[in-house]
């Protein structure tokens, strides 16, 4: 069901997508192992952050920012639609796992992929994989490690309120930190309450879950 939901995301984005639809993938040289961007002294990662920064002028920590909600957003998002679509997740492990700079930012892909059940392998997943690079982003850029993982809580919360219906709020919760209670919900869809730094760009017009749309809570009345 997942490769089948992939696919067809692909056809709709006109081919722009950030994960292999099959998931697996034999790599040749356009394909670059991620374990290269945690290889000290950072050098591949740096210029990724530094490209996505000039793409934007853009200071670097707000590069780091965009990048990884793109990284991010493409590694979490085959894990919370096959949570979603029958409860099979699958499960990249970084020495199996390649990227390359596409139209969608980054694609990712495996040489193998492991299917697992259950909000556990999606906590152990981005654990193994997302944790090691949200504390070098952070350090190398000074950029918030709380940015960052709101990038990724958002990767939930949105392929499962606009590619398939799921229960993004109960996922969070299972999930636990540092995701719960960075996306709090709104209506048919939902809000941050981290923000990306997108809108820290001239002449740039906010996400629509952007924690500066929040409606404010009134206060309390004594």
């Amino acid at each position: 069901m997942l490769t089948e939901t992939l696919q067809r995301m692909a056809e709709e984005r006109g081919g722009v997508i950030g994960v292999e639809p099959g998931l697996v993938i034999e790599p040749d040289e356009s394909w670059t192992p991620v374990r290269e961007l945690l290889r000290e002294p950072y050098t591949l990662l740096t210029e990724l952050v530094d490209e996505t920064a000039a793409r934007w002028n853009a200071p670097r920590h707000v590069g780091a920012a965009l990048f990884w909600k793109t990284y991010g957003y493409w590694h979490t998002l085959p894990m919370a639609l096959g949570w979603a679509l029958d409860g099979r997740v699958p499960v990249m492990r970084p020495a199996e796992t390649y990227f390359k700079v596409s139209g969608a930012g980054v694609t990712l892909a495996a040489t193998r992929v492991s299917w697992a059940c259950g909000a556990g392998a999606i906590a152990a997943a981005l654990e193994e994989s997302q944790r090691p690079l949200v504390e070098v982003l952070s350090a190398l850029a000074k950029v918030g490690e709380r940015t960052l993982w709101g990038s990724t809580a958002e990767a939930i919360a949105h392929p499962l309120t606009s590619v398939v219906p799921g229960d993004y709020m109960r996922l969070l919760k299972e999930l636990g930190p540092p995701l719960d209670g960075l996306v709090e919900p709104a209506g048919d869809g939902y809000f941050r309450r981290t923000c990306c730094l997108w809108i820290t760009l001239p002449d740039v017009e906010p996400c629509g879950s952007c924690c500066v749309l929040r409606p404010r809570t009134p206060p309390e009345r004594r």
